[in-house]
């Protein structure tokens, strides 16, 4: 059941619970309202997203017609992921750019049929970090690289749901940092059964919103704006989110129901955002890496991994300047004692 007609921004605060509190954003995200009388947090409220979502939306015009006045501050510091734990969370790998450039990484050809179906792995949902949640990691050495995404979190899907019905089922839209472990990978994947100790938790900005508000910026099941990002204040890459994609977010949840129904609050990711224009800078560490290689920049030139103590700061910015969800504004702590 679609959603559309719905302008909804959504955030969890933290409130001593595992799942939060969940509470209605202006589109400023400067106020918040409670909505306990409706859900307590965001997963009951999709799991009846069909009556949840209307009765969202009239307080959330109420507090329109008022401007917020009643409402408390809302502190992004204070908010959880969205989704604190999700009963799945799928990463796809839809941008060629990014896929030419870790398959160089890697010394492997692209995967046969990349481009005829989604390439597409489960990653860990249990627990699921703030934006201004630490990002912990236990040894430098395991080469901590960020990687900036964008992702949907849907209704119940049934069995065999096409792509162009599967838009209906995208409830929400979210932005989110998809740590990876470089150092690990390689070894992981070549023992032929995926990721584990290379992903650690993901981490999301703070507000979730639906297809509806983002307006003219959501269009073809993919969020036309681009994604800035910056490591330790500098400017890092401002990538757009809707070029280059070879598949969108509709075709990979038909992908993902093709043999099985997913859940409401499946959180599907699009992957890593990557244009194959330079300019555009990247949204990974190791991207920024194989370019500067493939431009003969040598190995002690190449731009390092994340450090204890540096900042990650992830952010979409609508036409006005305004951010659409949030910030995801982190430093780095290493908690194993290598640091360097």
């Amino acid at each position: 059941m679609t959603t559309a007609g719905h302008a909804l921004r959504l955030g969890t605060r933290a409130d001593g619970t595992r799942d939060g509190e969940l509470v209605l954003v202006d589109a400023a995200q400067a106020r918040c309202v409670p909505v306990p009388q409706i859900a307590p947090h965001l997963q009951a409220a999709l799991d009846h997203w069909p009556d949840v979502a209307p009765r969202l939306a009239a307080v959330s015009d109420a507090m329109d017609a008022e401007d917020w006045r009643s409402g408390q501050a809302w502190d992004p510091r204070r908010a959880m992921a969205p989704l604190p734990r999700a009963y799945q969370w799928v990463d796809a790998s839809c941008y060629r750019n990014h896929a030419r450039l870790m398959y160089r990484w890697r010394n492997e050809p692209i995967p046969p049929r990349y481009e005829d179906e989604p390439l597409v792995y489960q990653g860990g949902s249990d627990v699921m970090l703030g934006a201004c949640d630490p990002l912990v990691a236990v040894d430098e050495a395991h080469g901590i690289d960020l990687e900036a995404e964008v992702a949907v979190i849907t209704t119940d899907v049934p069995l065999g749901t096409s792509a162009t019905d599967a838009v209906a089922h995208i409830a929400l839209v979210v932005l989110l940092n998809d740590v990876s472990l470089r150092g690990l990978i390689p070894g992981e994947v070549g023992r032929g059964f995926g990721f584990y100790q290379s992903k650690p938790a993901t981490h999301f900005a703070p507000v979730a919103v639906t297809p509806a508000a983002l307006g003219s910026c959501w269009r073809g099941a993919a969020l036309h704006l681009p994604v800035t990002v910056h490591v330790n204040g500098r400017w890092f890459g401002a990538p757009h989110a809707a070029e280059e994609l070879v598949f969108d977010f509709g075709q990979v949840i038909a992908h993902l129901a093709r043999t099985r129904a997913l859940a409401a609050g499946t959180i599907v990711g699009a992957g890593t955002i990557s244009n194959a224009d330079p300019a555009t800078g990247s949204a990974c560490i190791t991207e920024a890496r194989v370019r500067a290689a493939l431009d003969g920049a040598p190995d002690d030139a190449l731009m390092p991994y994340l450090r204890h103590g540096d900042r990650v700061r992830i952010e979409a910015l609508d036409a006005n300047g305004r951010t659409v969800f949030g910030a995801i504004d982190q430093q780095v702590r290493i908690v194993g004692g290598a640091t360097g």
